[in-house]
């Protein structure tokens, strides 16, 4: 009996010290080389203090705010814990409640707004935390951000533009702008 179990716990000892430490540590210092922000979450400072991270969508209800897309995680939007997405089919009746919601949210904060609602600003993403929008989904917000903050669209639209992310290598996705980052801009902008 000793012959079979010898050689069972030697080679449960090794796997485990392989998969469970050398193999974990190895990948995390190789991500922390090859991509230290995004191994560190991308957090990021605003005046001294931790406001969130790029990589995270988080939730903005003020009408002078960009908002982002929303989330379908549980119990709260945009809980990292809890990435997921609804799994409501296209011609389920729920999401198609919940997005005509939406759109009644999103023209209701900018009744003058006769734009086509950018179908990101209505539909959760996959993984419920999606940080970014597309530019279209910014400049439908561009009105009701002037408005409340009583600044040009014109210079929100440059806030936009300076702002926006290319396609990944030049043709995955589509061109995007960090709602948080975005939102920061707002805040930091000195009044002309």
């Amino acid at each position: 009996m000793n012959s079979i179990l010898r050689p069972a716990f030697v080679l449960f000892a090794v796997l485990t010290l392989i998969c469970g430490v050398l193999y974990p540590y190895a990948i995390t210092g190789i991500g922390l080389l090859a991509f230290p922000g995004q191994a560190g979450g991308d957090v990021i400072q605003h005046n001294g203090q931790p406001v969130g991270s790029t990589l995270i969508g988080q939730a903005f209800s003020s009408p002078k705010y960009f908002w982002g897309r929303p989330s379908a995680t549980s119990p709260m939007p945009n809980n990292a814990v809890s990435s997921s997405g609804s799994n409501l089919g296209p011609t389920n009746p729920a999401l198609i409640d919940a997005v005509k919601g939406r759109i009644d949210l999103l023209k209701a904060a900018d009744p003058g707004n006769t734009a086509p609602v950018p179908v990101d600003l209505v539909t959760a993403s996959a993984s419920g935390l999606d940080p970014e929008i597309s530019i279209a989904a910014a400049y439908y917000q561009v009105g009701r951000i002037a408005r409340e903050r009583n600044i040009s669209i014109d210079e929100v639209r440059r806030m936009i533009d300076g702002l926006a992310e290319l396609q990944y290598f030049g043709f995955f996705g589509e061109p995007r702008v960090n709602v948080l980052v975005l939102n920061l801009a707002l805040d930091d902008r000195r009044p002309s």
